[in-house]
């Protein structure tokens, strides 16, 4: 029973060309040094002494620099090609973490975080057409979601070795960790993969929706407010969360590292025989991320059980299965509605639509908690998580309409 269990498991992991793996392990390596987000809120709180308006204000210029990076990834991916771009955004973005922590004023910090994240957001909208590139037609949601995997692998070492390098030499080690995972995991990449000037298309066929631009294709727009508000609700975790952890609970930064080292442990094991079972079934996409947008909804109400600390290990469970449904099929909704050769300017506004998240949700969640306390704040991210599922309900039958007409 267990080795077939296991056979299973193994078997989703065949049929991938060698830069896939590559792209995965320079993801894992770099992800497993990113140190600094998941504590970011943290130290501007508690080692720089900001105010709650402060860390919201530099994490809305963090948002603001994404986008334009996001932006501009996509666009000059179309223009100049993927491969010169990751290379250029990971690079610079070690060099620019080197710098960054040596910036401890208000306003100092505003700019410098808008400055590196407008670099280091280039990278995405890149990596995701690179995948476009060379994944092979038939394996593209899996490749997306082995990256995925990657990303979460790293996820789990990371915050738990972040909160011990806090412990034991301070914040200003994990900038030095963040930077070095950047410059070597693209250094692997540059030496190890050949840029390809041409993106394979065999596996798309003319439509409607291809023929439309991205401004006039109405279910992308309605997918991207979903996409929005999925990750406006997930970076909860990264910004209000850890607060919430030690000023409700007393937990230390290593238990909340744990907490989320659950969460990258959880998408390791369950996510990519997830998709491979939902891909083996045909279930379309927009049912499996309908199902994600609720449970993340609901992670949100169990946070409002406030008495029990083990309630957080539950949320946690939920926010991680959401993150399973949701994530790896937009990423794939995403890139499927791109018509040929724009696939840059497409993956680009799915990537904003995760940095205007990140703007709002750090900046709504810290007025809330300030004026109105934690709970209210949980209320308001359950509720905007069950608009997102309405809307996910509205997109499905509108794929039905556009395939009927």
């Amino acid at each position: 029973m267990l080795k077939n269990a296991f056979h299973h498991y193994i078997n989703n992991f065949r049929g991938f060309r060698r830069e896939i793996w590559i792209l995965a392990i320079i993801t894992f390596i770099n992800r497993a040094g990113t140190m600094v987000l998941p504590f970011l809120s943290k130290y501007l709180k508690e080692d720089l002494h900001f105010t709650y308006n402060q860390v919201g204000w530099i994490m809305v210029a963090f948002g603001l620099g994404s986008m334009l990076g996001s932006w501009l990834g996509g666009k000059l991916s179309d223009r100049i090609g993927f491969y010169k771009i990751m290379i250029f955004s990971l690079f610079t973005t070690g060099i620019s973490m080197f710098l960054i922590q040596y910036i401890t004023t208000f306003f100092g910090l505003c700019i410098g975080m808008f400055c590196l994240m407008a670099i280091a957001d280039m990278f995405r909208p890149a990596m995701f057409v690179s995948l476009g590139a060379y994944a092979k037609p038939e394996n593209r949601t899996r490749a997306l979601t082995l990256v995925r995997l990657a990303v979460n692998l790293g996820f789990a070492a990371g915050p738990a070795l972040g909160g011990l390098i806090i412990m034991g030499i301070g914040y200003q080690g994990l900038f030095w960790v963040d930077g070095l995972s950047c410059i070597i995991s693209i250094s692997i990449f540059a030496l190890l993969v050949k840029e390809k000037k041409k993106i394979i298309y065999e596996d798309k066929i003319e439509s409607a929706a291809e023929k439309k631009s991205v401004f006039k294709d109405r279910i992308f727009w309605v997918f991207l407010f979903v996409s929005f508000v999925t990750a406006m609700i997930f970076f909860q975790l990264f910004t209000t969360l850890p607060l919430y952890h030690n000023e409700k609970f007393g937990l230390t930064e290593f238990q909340t590292g744990l907490l989320m080292t659950l969460n990258g442990l959880l998408i390791f094991a369950l996510e990519m025989p997830t998709v491979g079972f939902m891909e083996r079934k045909g279930i379309p996409k927009i049912k499996i991320i309908i199902w994600g947008s609720f449970i993340m909804s609901l992670s949100f109400f169990l946070l409002l059980i406030n008495v029990w600390a083990g309630i957080l290990i539950i949320s946690m469970i939920c926010i991680s299965l959401g993150e399973i449904l949701a994530f790896p099929f937009s990423n794939a909704f995403a890139l499927s509605r791109a018509p040929r050769g724009q696939e840059g300017q497409y993956m680009a506004l799915y990537t904003m639509s995760f940095s205007l998240a990140h703007i709002i949700s750090s900046k709504v969640g810290f007025e809330i908690i300030t004026r109105f306390g934690y709970q209210v704040n949980w209320f308001f991210m359950a509720c905007i998580g069950v608009i997102a599922t309405f809307c996910c309900l509205w997109i499905k039958n509108a794929l039905i309409l556009e395939k009927a007409s």
